[in-house]
C-alpha cells in the first residue's frame, strides 16, 4: 500500500472559501449533508460535487483538463467541475438518472462503464463517484477507466463499500443480513422494489476488493488509497482487515496512468 501521507491543500476556488482539507470538520459537514440524500438530493449531491472537485484538484490541475465522469448522473458534478475550469464529459447508462435535474447536458454520452465508447488515452482525468457498486463487473469498469486515461493522467475511482453503514443503500442496515434478504424486506415494507436492486443494479463490492485490484493492475501507479469521507488521520484503518470494511463508507482509488 502506498504511504498514507497527508494530502496537500488546494487553494480556495473563490475569495473567502475555506481551503480543502480532509479534516474532521469536512467529515462532519459531509455526513450532515448526507441526511438529505433521500429527501433533498440536490442539496446533498451539490455539496458532494463541490467537495469532489476540490479533492480531485489536489492531484491534477482541473483548469483546461478534459475530464470524463463515468456515471455522471443528473449534472451536479458537471457544474462543480466546470466551475473549476475543466472541460466536462459524462457517460451514463440510465437516461432517467441523467435527466433527474432537468435537461441532459451537452457532452453527455449514453453507454456502459464496462465498455467505454472512448479511445485509448483520450482524456486527462477519468472520474467516477458511487458507480462501481452498481455494475456487475466493477473491475472491468475500473480497467476501462484507466485505459481511456492518457499517460500521466489521473483515474479517480470512488465507490460505496458493501459492509459500510450505507452498503445496502436504501435497504441499509439490513444488508448486513444479506443483500437478497434486505431487498425482500424492503419490498414487503414499502410495497415496491428498492431503487437499487441487489443482484441487478447493486452488488457487494468490498474494501478488500478495491485494495487487491489497485495492487495487481499493471497500467497505472497507485497514488492514494483512502476512505473518501473520513479525516486524513484515520487512513491507517485501511491496514486493519474486517475493521476497514465496517468503518469505510466509501473507498477512493487514485491512480496515475503510466
Amino acid at each position: 500500500m502506498p504511504s498514507q501521507i497527508r494530502p496537500a491543500e488546494v487553494p480556495p476556488t473563490s475569495p473567502g472559501q475555506r481551503r480543502w482539507r480532509a479534516d474532521l470538520r469536512r467529515s462532519l459537514h459531509l455526513f450532515g449533508e448526507f441526511r438529505y440524500e433521500q429527501p433533498d438530493p440536490a442539496r446533498f449531491y451539490t455539496a458532494l460535487a463541490q467537495d469532489s472537485a476540490a479533492q480531485v484538484g489536489q492531484y491534477a490541475d482541473l483548469d483546461g483538463a478534459l475530464l470524463l465522469d463515468v456515471g455522471g448522473g443528473p449534472g451536479y458534478f458537471r457544474d462543480a467541475f466546470r466551475a473549476a475550469g475543466a472541460t466536462y464529459l459524462a457517460l451514463d447508462s440510465d437516461v432517467g438518472e441523467l435527466a433527474g435535474a432537468g435537461d441532459i447536458g451537452a457532452g453527455t454520452v449514453i453507454g456502459s462503464g464496462m465498455q467505454l465508447p472512448f479511445a485509448d488515452a483520450s482524456v486527462d482525468i477519468c472520474y467516477s463517484s458511487n458507480v462501481l457498486e452498481h455494475v456487475p463487473e466493477p473491475w472491468r469498469m475500473a480497467e476501462e477507466m484507466v485505459r481511456v486515461t492518457r499517460p500521466g493522467g489521473l483515474a479517480f475511482i470512488s465507490y460505496t463499500t458493501w459492509y459500510g453503514p450505507w452498503g445496502g443503500h436504501e435497504t441499509s442496515p439490513w444488508h448486513f443480513l444479506g443483500g437478497r434478504r434486505a431487498r425482500r424486506r424492503y419490498s414487503a415494507r414499502h410495497g415496491h422494489e428498492p431503487k437499487n436492486k441487489y443482484g441487478e443494479s447493486l452488488f457487494a463490492v468490498t474494501v478488500a476488493d478495491g485494495l487487491r485490484w489497485a495492487r495487481t493492475q499493471q497500467h497505472a501507479d497507485v497514488v492514494h488509497l483512502l476512505p473518501r469521507y473520513n479525516p486524513w488521520w484515520s487512513r491507517w484503518l485501511l491496514r486493519v482487515p474486517v475493521v476497514r470494511e465496517v468503518v469505510t463508507w466509501n473507498l477512493v482509488l487514485v491512480l496515475r496512468k503510466k
